[in-house]
């Protein structure tokens, strides 16, 4: 746990007013963890919905009726605990949240996995993985290299990226030798997570993704998902908590430019009109903030815009969904992770907990399914991506080969930080030059064993807490997995005979 900063419950007098720039979800944490303590927040959104990338948009299908077409699932899993503090905000029992059974993965080979059976408690967890899993036999296990795995026994931030984030995931891989199914199967999970190639992905965000899920935290693998589209569930309801708050929500307001004036303060750009701010978070994705701060050149320094301007984002990701007249087969899980699928990475069956969906097959009698296509090669044929998803998604479950696609939605995203080999020195980190700016997002290099959306959500905290504590105002506490390995004679081992390189 992080304790609070200490100081005032609430802001005296004239509060302060802050610009949160970005309505995904570390925009929301920031604006939530201000407007709690009375700063007075103007939350500026481009598009014309929050979430960030958890947004989602009303479609009209075909028969008239109406839809929500998301930017696809998104798993919240367990571990999560300031994403999931930031979701109590508007339901204190997360009752929009739903279990699901299993985790299943499959490769096209006929190697099957799952999450369900594997114990939660560290080291039993990937002990028991190991020994559960088909994809793992007594040779295998022989075959691994030991001391070069050792160090994914005792993973501490910043200490990891000092060690691994030179390598690529998928050459940690190699070099620990693990069975070329359990790359697929186990390991290739964590680098689809970032959208992109295990080749491209730093091996040190995939061992602390390891660690979070499997010898940090007793939670497992297992997670639960929202019971109706992401609008609904989830940012209608934390809107109307923000609003309660004072929080003005500019849902369609792009923001052309940040100037730091320096008393401390900023102004904003944004409609044609400039406004003044005691602060700004600046809570984008990766284009965003390198738009920003490439048409913003008085803002913090020179040394900060070109690392920003620096940053890449992951290969482009699609998702379809698709409306069928029929149904898909009872058993099918409500969630599968593919491997060897062609471009399939995963599919979907909404309707097995998401009431719109479930609402929909009530009705006509047809599933509804999503798909998802990680980091497709840029410059690829779209309109063919799309029909191999489809055709993938016949191989894994056949009855939809005869099934009729009476409505499909393919949304094509590029816009995911990329993680890549060697990077993580150079990326922004909450505080910046300037006291009056902080960065939030899972693009923001930060010292805790944090990522994805949990990330994002403590980041939006962290750049509360740092505006918060120069004004003599109480922060946020957070948590985390313990930063290194839960076990004494594992972290021993890592520390006397693991190696890297």
């Amino acid at each position: 746990m992080l304790p609070a900063p200490a100081g005032r419950d609430r802001a005296h007098g004239t509060p302060p007013r802050v610009a949160v720039i970005g309505g995904g979800i570390a925009g929301l944490a920031a604006a939530t963890g201000l407007a709690e303590r009375g700063v007075r927040v103007t939350l500026y959104e481009r598009e014309e919905q929050l979430g960030g990338r958890l947004r989602g948009e009303a479609v009209r299908l075909s028969d008239g009726t109406g839809a929500t077409m998301t930017r696809g699932f998104h798993a919240f899993f367990r571990q999560y605990y300031n994403l999931r503090g930031l979701l109590r905000r508007a339901d204190p029992g997360l009752g929009m949240l739903t279990g699901l059974p299993d985790y299943p993965l499959w490769h096209r080979d006929g190697h099957r996995d799952s999450f369900a059976r594997v114990p939660r408690t560290p080291p039993w967890s990937a002990l028991g993985f190991a020994a559960l899993s088909p994809t793992f036999t007594w040779r295998d296990l022989a075959r691994i290299d030991v001391a070069a795995a050792l160090p994914l026994l005792d993973v501490r931030v910043p200490g990891v990226y000092e060690r691994l984030d030179a390598v690529s995931a998928r050459d940690l891989l190699a070099r620990i030798r693990f069975p070329p199914a359990a790359h697929h199967l186990a390991f290739e999970v964590f680098s689809r997570s970032f959208f992109a190639d295990p080749a491209r992905l730093s091996a040190a965000e995939m061992a602390l993704m390891f660690h979070v899920y499997f010898l940090g935290s007793s939670e497992g693998l297992l997670f639960d998902v929202p019971d109706e589209p992401f609008p609904q569930a989830l940012w209608e309801p934390l809107a109307g908590y923000l609003r309660g708050h004072g929080v003005e929500l500019r849902t369609g307001t792009p923001v052309a430019r940040v100037v730091s004036v320096g008393r401390p303060g900023v102004a904003v750009v944004a409609d044609g009109r400039e406004r003044d701010y005691e602060a700004a978070v600046l809570a984008l994705d990766t284009a965003g903030l390198r738009r920003l701060a490439g048409d913003s050149p008085a803002l913090c320094d020179a040394g900060w815009r070109s690392r920003v301007a620096r940053l890449r984002t992951a290969p482009p990701f699609l998702v379809s969904r698709l409306w069928l007249d029929r149904p898909v087969a009872p058993h099918r899980p409500a969630f599968l992770g593919t491997s060897g699928y062609g471009p399939l990475d995963n599919v979907s069956v909404p309707e097995r907990y998401e009431g719109e969906a479930a609402r929909r097959r009530a009705a006509t009698g047809g599933s509804v399914v999503e798909l998802h296509a990680y980091a497709v090669p840029s410059g690829a044929d779209r309109a063919a991506w799309q029909r191999k998803l489809t055709e993938a998604l016949h191989d894994v479950y056949p009855e939809t080969r005869t099934a009729r696609v009476l409505d499909a939605r393919h949304a094509w995203h590029d816009d995911c930080p990329l993680f890549a080999p060697g990077t993580h020195a150079d990326r922004p980190t909450v505080r910046t030059g300037d006291p009056s700016v902080v960065v939030a997002g899972d693009l923001v290099r930060v010292d805790l064993p944090v990522a994805l959306m949990e990330r994002a959500a403590t980041t939006g905290f962290l750049a509360a807490n740092a505006l918060l504590t120069g004004w003599g105002l109480r922060g946020q506490a957070l948590w985390t997995v313990p930063d290194g390995g839960r076990t004494r004679p594992l972290r021993a081992a890592a520390a006397r005979w693991g190696r890297v390189g």
